[in-house]
């Protein structure tokens, strides 16, 4: 996707509005994801190659997170400096996610696919809330 289709998909008359749902978008992805982790760790190691515990624990990190940003999407107006944290958690996440397939998880196949297929979504959750916050600012 190309900067100029990213800015109008962004871009609203109530740029608000944009924010709190990618925002939204994220805790429910995010939650949702989290949940699947906790609940289902055990076949979830088997099918991704990644140690049960650590998909229990991440799963734990992340419906925490979830919720967090579900309560920040649910201010009328998210303040700006907790909407930049999340958009650099997310960034960091991204990042991070790819540097341990690269140097410490050794995935199946459905684990080398998942792994950058969940970072490339959370990456586009910050580009997509970056934007947003942006237009905000406007």
């Amino acid at each position: 996707m190309s900067a100029t289709l990213l800015g109008s998909i962004v871009r609203t008359s109530v740029p608000q509005a944009a924010l709190r749902r990618f925002l939204a978008l994220d805790s429910v992805v995010t939650t949702g994801n989290g949940l699947a982790y906790v609940a289902f760790s055990a076949p979830l190691e088997r099918l991704l190659g990644v140690g049960q515990g650590l998909l229990f624990g991440l799963g734990v990190l992340l419906v925490v997170y979830g919720a967090a940003v579900g309560l920040l999407a649910s201010r009328p107006q998210p303040p700006g400096l907790a909407v930049k944290a999340v958009i650099e958690t997310n960034y960091a996440w991204a990042a991070l996610s790819l540097v341990a397939l690269a140097v410490w998880f050794t995935p199946t196949v459905a684990g080398a696919v998942w792994i950058p297929v969940q970072a490339l979504t959370v990456g586009g959750f910050a580009l997509l809330q970056q934007l947003a916050l942006r237009s905000v600012a406007e």
